[in-house]
């Protein structure tokens, strides 16, 4: 069984993770998954029955049951429940391969083979859970609003003084968003190495893999070959992250004539924030309404928050906030060091009175509670 399930781990009175639960009479299994369980940091609790069988199942962060036990009518008479891992020294008849089904568990990890993976299985079942990272969106109502530059200054304002941000590329045809933080040279892992990823990723893995700029980690596009960004491999690395409570802020692509496109959709639908960049020009503007669903049609962007740039002779703030249906946080005005920052490498300018620094703290103001937290 190669897929593993999503698991919300149980959580003892006193807020941290409860111990793991052991179910096996083999002697020498039992010694392994307990060294094992040793080495992640944890003692775990041992039943074979009983109320007290019960009661460790509801209870524990995570479930192994030895092979041995798989046929035991105690063990088969227990409910499904998420994190139920089978330990085995050899390979399963197909009986306990049905019945290790039949318990819902997540995999069959076979020793001494699969040590590392159940080590790392133990490790992650018993850390103090951390709260989940915010996501953010940010696009533009068409191409050159300035979407890139804005994601990439609000990664750099949320990340000072936390424990990181990842900032995540999603538009291949954009020139990499590494440019606009001035790591194009810098080592690490961009989205044609990454392209593949499905299911659950280690976040703390991701994250040390990725060019880091000013506590921001960036996962760009490649220049060499520009390719569309897989949606599961991007649903991936967001959660990846996000369960490791770092908050994600994506530049999304342009909309093409289809619409946003099912990589917008997948973030947007997830996102507590959505930003649209909005040039005061009328055809940018109609865009807008358009692409917020203004007229109908419950497009992913609907409850976007709007970051007008004014332009001469363009529409106001309230203009755009009257013809797009949606409000106005904030107005982005020229910055006319952004562009020679930008040809130097150096990354946008975010300090307290900086125009960019002014509107990503109006944004970062518009995530719920929680999520600032």
């Amino acid at each position: 069984m190669s897929a593993y399930l999503s698991t919300s781990l149980p959580t003892s009175s006193a807020g941290s993770p409860a111990r793991p639960l052991v179910v096996s009479a083999d002697e020498r299994l039992l010694d392994d998954v307990l060294r094992l369980l040793a080495a992640a940091g944890t003692e775990p609790e041992l039943a074979t029955g009983g109320a007290a069988l019960r009661r460790a199942h509801r209870e524990a962060s995570l479930v192994l049951v030895g092979a041995d036990v798989l046929e035991a009518a105690v063990v088969r008479a227990l409910p499904r429940r998420p994190g139920v891992v089978v330990v085995a020294a050899g390979e399963l008849s197909a009986a306990e391969w049905a019945t290790a089904v039949e318990l819902g568990a997540e995999r069959v990890a076979v020793l001494p083979a699969d040590e590392g993976w159940l080590l790392a299985r133990a490790a992650a079942a018993v850390r103090t859970p951390v709260e989940r990272g915010w996501l953010a969106a940010v696009g533009g109502s068409c191409g050159g609003a300035g979407a890139s530059t804005l994601a990439a200054a609000l990664a750099l304002t949320a990340g000072r003084g936390g424990p990181g941000v990842l900032l995540i590329d999603a538009d291949p045809w954009g020139g990499g968003l590494d440019l606009v933080l001035g790591a194009e040279r810098d080592d690490g892992l961009r989205w044609p190495q990454l392209a593949e990823l499905r299911g659950r990723v280690a976040g703390d893995a991701l994250m040390a893999a990725l060019p880091d700029v000013a506590g921001v980690c960036v996962l760009a596009a490649s220049r060499g070959s520009p390719l569309p960004v897989p949606e599961e491999a991007l649903t991936a690395v967001v959660s990846a992250a996000r369960a490791g409570g770092w908050p994600v802020v994506v530049d999304l692509p342009r909309p093409g004539p289809a619409g946003p496109g099912p990589v917008a959709e997948a973030v947007l639908g997830e996102a507590d924030l959505a930003a649209l960049v909005v040039p005061a020009r009328l055809r940018a503007v109609s865009a807008a309404r358009t692409l917020t669903g203004a007229d109908g049609g419950g497009s992913p962007w609907a409850a976007a928050r709007l970051v007008v740039r004014p332009v001469p002779g363009g529409l106001s703030g309230a203009e755009v906030a009257e013809v797009v249906g949606r409000p106005v946080v904030a107005e982005l005005p020229n910055d006319r060091s952004a562009v020679a920052r930008g040809e130097r490498g150096d990354p946008p300018a975010v300090a307290a009175r900086s125009p960019l620094g002014v509107v990503a703290r109006r944004l970062l103001a518009e995530l719920p509670s929680r999520s600032r937290r």
